[in-house]
C-alpha cells in the first residue's frame, strides 16, 4: 500500500533530493505509523515467523534479555487501551503485542544453576534489557513491513506501569517497555510519511558538535501540521521542548519509582 519510489520517499522525509542510493532501501525510507487497519487476522503461522525474526536480532551477550506478550483477550486489550491514553488502535489492530524488558528469566535459569545475580539491579543490566528488546522489535516491524503489514507503536504503555503489570501478571524485574499494533492498513489509513531532521542534525563527524539547529526543521514540520490539518502556532522544537517537561510525560516522570520496585536501576 506504501510504495513511494525511493526518491520521492526521500523527499518527503528529509526536503532535499535524494543521493543515489540504492532502490532496496526504499521500504525502510517509506516507514510510517498506522492507526487504522483492515479486519484481515494475521495467522498463527505468520505471526510465529515475524517472532522468529524478532529473536533473530542482536542480544547483548546472547542473554535475549526481554520478552514479547500477544493479548487477545477483548476484555484485557479494552483495559489495556484505557490505559495506554484511549488509543484505539490497542484495541482494533489483528495484533497487540506488548515487548518487555526482562531480567526475570535470566535470573531464573542462573538461580536454577545455583549462581548468585546481584548483577542484575543496575544501570548497566537495565540498560541491555532495554536496547535488546528495542533491537528485537524493529527486527519484527521490518519483517512485518516486508510482508505489507502496518504497525503502530504504543509508548503509553508506560502511563501506568502498575495497570500494565496486574492486567499481564508481570513478576519482578520485568517492564513494559512498549506496545504495538500490527495489521493490514486499511485503505482509509491516510498515514502520510512525517519529515525528520536532516542528517547535519543527528550524523557528526569525528566528534559532537558544539552548535544545533533546528529552524531548517522547524520549517518543514510546519509545512507537514498544515498539510495534516494540524496548524499549530508553536514550532517542532517548542513542541518537544514541552514534550519533556515533567507536565508533557503524562506520569512516566515517575518512572523510577515503579522501576526500582521492580528490581531495576538500583545502582
Amino acid at each position: 500500500m506504501f510504495d513511494e519510489p525511493t526518491q520521492e520517499s526521500w523527499r518527503q522525509r528529509f526536503g532535499t533530493e535524494a543521493p543515489n542510493i540504492p532502490g532496496e532501501l526504499s521500504p525502510f525510507l517509506s516507514h510510517r505509523s498506522v492507526r487504522r487497519y483492515t479486519e484481515e487476522p494475521i495467522s498463527e503461522e505468520i505471526l510465529s515467523g515475524l517472532i522468529a525474526a524478532a529473536q533473530s536480532a542482536a542480544t547483548s551477550s546472547n542473554l535475549q534479555s526481554w520478552s514479547v506478550i500477544s493479548v487477545n483477550d477483548t476484555a484485557k486489550r479494552q483495559a489495556l487501551s484505557e490505559a495506554c491514553d484511549h488509543q484505539r488502535q490497542v484495541v482494533s489492530a489483528p495484533v497487540f503485542l506488548v515487548f518487555l524488558a526482562d531480567l526475570n528469566r535470566v535470573e531464573a535459569y542462573a538461580h536454577a544453576s545455583g549462581i548468585e545475580t546481584e548483577g542484575l539491579d543496575t544501570a548497566e543490566m537495565y540498560t541491555v534489557a532495554v536496547i535488546d528488546a528495542a533491537l528485537a522489535a524493529e527486527r519484527f516491524v521490518c519483517a512485518a513491513e516486508a510482508l505489507g503489514y502496518g504497525i503502530c507503536y504504543i509508548g503509553a504503555l508506560r502511563n501506568e506501569p502498575n495497570r500494565v503489570k496486574e492486567l499481564l501478571n508481570l513478576p519482578d524485574k520485568t517492564f513494559g517497555l512498549f506496545g504495538l499494533c500490527v495489521g493490514r492498513p486499511s485503505e482509509s489509513a491516510r498515514a502520510a510519511i512525517k519529515p525528520k531532521l536532516s542528517q547535519d542534525q543527528v550524523w557528526f563527524r569525528e566528534e559532537y558538535p558544539d552548535v544545533l539547529d533546528s529552524s531548517e526543521y522547524d520549517l518543514r514540520m510546519a509545512e507537514f501540521f498544515n498539510a495534516q490539518g494540524m496548524a499549530n502556532q508553536e514550532t517542532w522544537s517548542a513542541k518537544s521542548g514541552k514534550r519533556v517537561q515533567d507536565s508533557g510525560l503524562s506520569g512516566r516522570e515517575k518512572l523510577l519509582e515503579f522501576l526500582r520496585v521492580q528490581g531495576f536501576l538500583i545502582r
